[in-house]
């Protein structure tokens, strides 16, 4: 009889858990996850629809002046085929790393590798992408994607030395990454090799590197996406579910034909998650670096609005949640992301024309850039406030100097591992991954105490 009597109260419990279940999930919409961030400038966003173009010049089988363009955007890719230095097919990486191509853009002066995104009918995308657990591999005291990380060493093992004399020719061009989606993920890693490398690439500054990350995979733990916010940028199209997707990707694609299925199962399980305990969670992976969010839709209306374009570096609400919405897979395609980008990036270069003199827009620009390096102090503080694991409030990397410029003032120690610089015999890159970085008891892999100086740069105390 009691047991009886207690169903109809389960039952109401039940009841009530679904009622707000739905109204979190029917209600949050994507604008939401950036309703609190800053407008992003111009001069900050400009490279954005360029990258993208780059990309998708990876899905053309001809790039040469007298083929067809097949997936051209309007206006065509507005590239050079003479500066394409080399391009990296399936056939040439064997399933290691997606296809990839090398760009020396002189009219930007940038040295641009921009890798494809995921393959959905070749194998050895699956299993890149399956080559990982959660809490597989770890990596300068945060977790990342093994498989990702195994393809970034790939890339570098290939064209370390094209890389390293282009940057020698030179001296004032930056070394960007870019990738969609899965090359995304593959970007957001080769930024953090090269970056914890300079001295193998020529002693470069952190300052002259740099990667767009155009609807990434969630990679890196939070410790790892915020402390390389300068150097990385991650674009998302208002609803793309990658991103906000926290299931291990490896899941992801075994699920691939009950996506939404899979889908709406996580977004159940979680919201019943509060969201300290997710960011206490140090094998817990996020979208890189600092994050560009285009909105170009609004909760209950109808079309598309000119987009909008929020930026931050967020520590605490950075895209936990999925939206359940039906452009959460159109808004992934890259097609997509130039077109809305490029769209957004006119109508700031027209407001901005219209509203700041010319004299006054490289003021504001440094402004901004001094803007940009607060924000991302304020971030590293936020990350140890809120208990991140493995959160360090100083970066030990140099990463901002008083002027807002991004500059690396304290070199890394040579560590016994590190071949000299100067000498021509070959290391592999994932083998260098494996000698900087010791396991420790639990066979986990850690960075070595001795590669980095102990103490953190004054500009940042």
């Amino acid at each position: 009889m009691s047991l009886a009597c207690g169903l109809p109260l389960l039952e109401c419990v039940y009841c009530l858990a679904c009622a707000r279940w739905a109204w979190k999930r029917c209600l949050h919409s994507g604008e939401s996850d950036s309703a609190t961030w800053g407008l992003a400038s111009a001069a900050d966003f400009e490279p954005v629809p360029r990258m993208c173009r780059l990309v998708m010049a990876n899905y053309e089988p001809d790039l040469s002046p007298s083929a067809p363009l097949l997936f051209a955007p309007p206006g065509g890719y507005g590239i050079d085929p003479a500066c394409v230095l080399r391009r990296r097919t399936y056939a040439d990486t064997r399933g290691r790393v997606t296809p990839y191509l090398l760009y020396l853009d002189h009219d930007h002066s940038d040295i641009v590798l921009a890798l494809r995104g995921l393959n959905l009918v070749k194998e050895s995308d699956y299993a890149l992408l399956l080559d990982n657990r959660l809490g597989k591999r770890r990596f300068d005291g945060g977790y990342v994607h093994n498989g990702l990380l195994r393809a970034a060493g790939w890339v570098l093992d290939a064209e370390y030395d094209l890389l390293r004399d282009l940057l020698e020719r030179y001296p004032d061009y930056t070394l960007t990454f870019t990738g969609h989606s899965l090359g995304a993920g593959i970007a957001a890693m080769l930024t953090m090799v090269v970056v914890l490398n300079l001295d193998k690439l020529g002693n470069v500054e952190r300052s002259r590197t740099r990667c767009y990350a155009m609807a990434p995979a969630r990679c890196m733990s939070l410790n790892l996406a915020v402390r390389y916010a300068d150097v990385i940028n991650s674009v998302v199209l208002q609803d793309d579910f990658l991103p906000r997707t926290a299931t291990p990707l490896e899941d992801i694609f075994k699920s691939i034909l009950c996506l939404p299925c899979l889908l709406c199962l996580r977004c159940l399980r979680d919201t019943c998650i509060p969201e300290d305990a997710m960011l206490k969670d140090p094998r817990r992976l996020y979208a890189p670096g600092r994050i560009y969010h285009i909105v170009e839709r609004k909760m209950c209306r109808c079309g598309r609005y000119p987009p909008v374009v929020k930026s931050a570096v967020p520590v605490d609400g950075r895209f936990e949640h999925i939206v359940l919405s039906c452009n959460a897979t159109q808004d992934h395609a890259i097609i997509w992301i130039e077109r809305e980008a490029q769209k957004a990036l006119d109508l700031m270069l027209e407001e901005e024309t219209m509203a700041v003199p010319s004299e006054q827009r490289m003021e504001r620009n440094e402004t901004l850039q001094r803007e940009h390096v607060e924000e991302h102090k304020a971030a590293l503080r936020r990350a140890v406030t809120l208990s991140v694991p493995d959160a360090r409030a100083l970066s030990p990397y140099g990463t901002f100097d008083d002027d807002g410029r991004r500059q690396l003032e304290h070199q890394p120690e040579r560590s016994e591992s590190f071949p000299p610089a100067g000498a021509r015999q070959r290391m592999s890159w994932n083998d260098l991954i494996e000698r900087v970085f010791d396991k420790d008891e639990d066979g986990q892999i850690v960075l070595r105490s001795s590669v980095f100086l102990d103490a953190p740069p004054a500009h940042l105390l």
